[in-house]
């Protein structure tokens, strides 16, 4: 190859530098070219919160959380007290405020009644998903939704203490709250079930996040907690974009990759 009196001069030019310097001037030549098409074609994910119900805590979305996370979704688990309603939707308000950009909601059973009433009026929220979970009308609350409908067999299997807060019977808890996983981890969830102040279901939100927020609802057809007429009834009143499933109450832990597709169809579907 022939080379000018120019080409020289700029080869020697280049080798005079330091060799930091030569790095330099080829890192930033990479970022020019490769900057614009990154920034052009990113969109960042919505934030997601998961509501756990009662009887349970933010421990049992633990097969749901990794798939979200593999999937490169950021993930909250909400920890309830389960003490009252305005107290639960008042925490879940808190980690929905805390979250940056878009947020998808999800609640379980109960958690269904608090993320109805956390996400209103919060312009951050993009969908709402309620998995076999309460969805009610401003000042409705979960004894008069369940009022509907045939009562469902966990009604015969509640223990209270003392204090008001009602257990699940060990002994019926495989059959009527998590029939469809295995006996050794119904076990555990009966030994670990988390109370719930009975007060609760006596108590409403006055603001409904439902009505300006897309929703969308997986029913339970299996369900012995929430009568599956109820969820249809609600999902439907709610406009939700409905799923079905061959599952109980805890679909979630039975059928962590069904619950999970629909959150992400939430999370992925055009803001209108």
């Amino acid at each position: 190859m022939l080379l000018t009196k120019k080409k020289v001069q700029g080869f020697l030019l280049i080798l005079a530098l330091p060799i930091s310097a030569v790095v330099g001037l080829s890192m930033r030549h990479s970022e020019a070219v490769g900057a614009q098409p990154l920034a052009q074609t990113a969109i960042a994910k919505p934030s997601i919160v998961l509501v756990h119900g009662t009887f349970a805590d933010a421990t049992s979305w633990q097969y749901v959380i990794p798939l979200l996370e593999r999937d490169g979704y950021t993930v909250t688990a909400v920890q309830n007290a389960l003490t009252s309603l305005p107290d639960d939707v008042a925490t879940t308000k808190r980690v929905i405020d805390a979250q940056k950009g878009a947020v998808v909601v999800v609640g379980h059973s109960y958690g269904g009644s608090v993320i109805t009433g956390a996400a209103a009026s919060n312009p951050q929220v993009k969908a709402l998903v309620y998995i076999a979970a309460y969805a009610p009308e401003a000042g409705e609350k979960i004894s008069a939704l369940n009022a509907k409908y045939a009562a469902s067999p966990i009604g015969s299997a509640l223990v209270p203490d003392t204090a008001g807060f009602l257990y699940i019977n060990r002994e019926k808890f495989h059959d009527v709250f998590a029939k469809d996983v295995s006996t050794v981890e119904a076990r555990v969830m009966a030994a670990t079930q988390k109370p719930v102040n009975s007060v609760a279901f006596d108590q409403a939100v006055n603001n409904v996040a439902w009505k300006t927020i897309p929703s969308w609802y997986l029913v339970s057809q299996e369900d012995q907690v929430i009568n599956p007429e109820l969820e249809r009834f609600m999902a439907k009143r709610i406009g939700a974009k409905t799923t079905e499933i061959k599952a109980s109450h805890v679909s979630f832990i039975s059928h962590p990759n069904e619950v999970v597709k629909l959150i992400e169809a939430a999370a992925t579907a055009p803001v209108k």
